[in-house]
């Protein structure tokens, strides 16, 4: 069924979108990034956001407690705006339940002689890479769009062509705080309530509010110096790709897969003496800066999503797919070939990374750790019979036969049982049950399930 725009400004958004984004949100996004760089530039200089932690911690601190002498009519979540989020939908449940302001959204401190970033879950990765980089660090894995914070990172997940080394974002976390549903503070840590610290990860706030992170860090240089292999036929591509993740000399590792049978493999260093033809950075620099208004790229994607219609959502749930799906790295092949099948999108993205054997909602079979991979789907299936549900179905319920994981930003088709078995629940459920959760938070599928978003 064509959907017949609702007034004049639903036609233009959908006729004529590029021209709205270009005019107005490109400049909008840009002017935005700078009136936060030099807030946050100003707050960390004047070292003014440690001073005002605590003050924030107890606002959040008496809402909750507020909730709990009210009653406890409804489940709690974060006020955070929907179309501040980065999956593509926007929740149903922040409508009916109790939202809680957490307004914490800066880097509260850079010790370099422990190597240790604490900061506020609202902080950014463009953010942190605007105040580490100058002062010569950086974080193991910095997830590359700078809209994505680490509030969500450490909830839900991220990864990044140095994955292969350090693992999820997780994995170079070091301590979380926290306000639990009876309005304490409690800080945890591989040591020091170990349970909890591995059970926030992939939790998306159902056992408590985060309030600050603790991040390894480590020294950066001024350059990568990339190395590109292209590499034709699956069996070649997979073998290649597997050398390279393991090869412990490579700082960073990705691919894009071209076709089933042709792939560009991608390493990087670090280096401080940089290594370039001049006249490909001038022509590169003319054709992206000066022909494309490359300035000002990219836009939000919050204010993206805040401008959607639901015509254009309808036409990307039909016509689109975004998932990541993660899975063991022999099943390369295979899973290469199950994708195409289904939804038949290319270019693919390949991340490999190193998947520790610890506690938590996500780990490998057995007791050692394993090497994986995210093959990213992003784009329209070039296939005849897709369908949003049933192709999803199709790839989920692969995924969890060879022990892999879906990323939950995207869309979930998975029944409950179906999440429960892709997804470890055993320390999740006791912790919820321990710390009176139930009545608090919602459990992690009715806020990542399909049925949650719209």
């Amino acid at each position: 069924m064509v959907h017949k725009p609702d007034g004049f400004v639903e036609y233009i958004l959908i006729h004529y979108n590029w021209i709205f984004v270009c005019l107005f949100l490109l400049p909008i996004s840009f002017v935005f990034d700078i009136w936060m760089y030099f807030r946050n530039w100003l707050v960390f200089k004047l070292s003014s956001a440690p001073k005002q932690h605590d003050k924030k911690v107890k606002h959040v601190q008496k809402q909750v407690r507020d909730w709990n002498n009210n009653g406890q009519k409804t489940q709690m979540c974060t006020a955070r705006p929907g179309w501040q989020m980065m999956s593509f939908r926007r929740p149903i449940y922040k409508k009916t339940m109790y939202n809680v302001k957490v307004n914490l959204v800066d880097i509260l401190e850079v010790d370099t002689e422990k190597q240790i970033v604490r900061v506020e879950p609202l902080v950014s990765m463009g953010q942190l890479t605007a105040t580490l980089n100058p002062m010569g660090w950086t974080i193991p894995v910095l997830p590359e769009i700078d809209d994505l914070t680490v509030g969500g990172l450490v909830m839900g997940t991220g990864i990044e062509s140095s994955s292969h080394k350090y693992g999820l974002f997780q994995h170079v976390c070091l301590s979380y705080e926290l306000v639990l549903c009876d309005g304490s503070i409690i800080k945890c840590t591989s040591e020091e309530n170990s349970d909890l610290f591995y059970s926030v990860p992939w939790s998306y706030g159902s056992l408590g509010i985060l309030t600050a992170v603790e991040i390894k860090m480590i020294p950066a240089k001024k350059y990568v110096k990339l190395t590109y292999n292209p590499v034709r036929g699956l069996e070649t591509i997979a073998k290649k790709f597997e050398e390279a993740s393991k090869n412990t000399e490579n700082e960073f590792v990705e691919a894009l897969a071209y076709s089933e049978d042709q792939a560009v493999i991608m390493t990087g260093i670090q280096t401080d003496a940089p290594e370039y033809d001049k006249r490909l950075l001038s022509q590169t620099y003319q054709i992206v800066i000066l022909g494309t208004s490359g300035w000002l790229v990219p836009p939000k994607v919050s204010l993206l999503k805040l401008t959607q219609t639901e015509a254009i959502k309808k036409l990307y749930e039909n016509n689109h797919m975004i998932q990541d799906m993660l899975v063991p790295i022999e099943t390369f092949v295979d899973s290469v070939k199950i994708f195409k099948e289904t939804c038949n999108i290319f270019p693919v993205w390949l991340c490999p990374f190193i998947l520790p054997s610890n506690p938590g909602m996500v780990h490998p079979k057995g007791n050692a750790e394993r090497l994986y991979v995210d093959i990213g789907l992003y784009g329209v299936p070039n296939v005849e019979n897709f369908d949003p549900k049933k192709s999803t179905r199709k790839i989920e319920k692969y995924a969890a036969e060879v022990n892999g994981f879906q990323m939950l930003y995207a869309d979930t088709y998975m029944t409950r049982e179906e999440f429960r078995r892709m997804f470890d629940h055993t320390l999740y459920d006791k912790l919820r049950t321990d710390m009176k959760c139930e009545k608090a938070f919602p459990e992690v599928y009715d806020k990542v399930s399909r049925a949650a978003r719209y």
